[in-house]
């Protein structure tokens, strides 16, 4: 279940978004909006949903995160751009500081 998140999540909607993949939540963070959709099997499918509510792809990245650890990786398909970005990983510290931020506020610890 892909769900947008807009401020800080509940436990069931964590629980929600763990569904698909249990141990590990797939993500799609807008830096601008600082917003996040997560839940779906591909980073793709939680893009899709940002970009329908109105986000820019431009200001769209993806990366995992794991809440019982609270780890975050920075790497998704999503993320590869030949202008921007020629990795899976988020290469720019300053972008991947900002998905890190937006990730630890709106989920962690939850």
């Amino acid at each position: 279940m892909i769900i947008i998140i807009r401020t800080r999540a509940t436990p069931e909607q964590i629980e929600q978004m763990l569904l698909e993949h249990k141990f590990y939540i797939k993500l799609a963070v807008d830096i601008e909006r600082r917003i996040l959709t997560g839940g779906g099997e591909m980073h793709f499918d939680c893009e899709q949903v940002l970009l329908e509510d109105g986000s820019r792809q431009v200001n769209i990245w993806g990366a995992n995160f794991m809440p019982i650890n609270q780890k975050i990786t920075y790497d998704s398909l999503i993320n590869i751009r030949p202008r921007q970005n020629r990795s899976m990983e988020i290469l720019d510290a300053t972008i991947r500081e900002i998905v890190s931020q937006i990730i630890e506020e709106l989920l962690g610890n939850v």
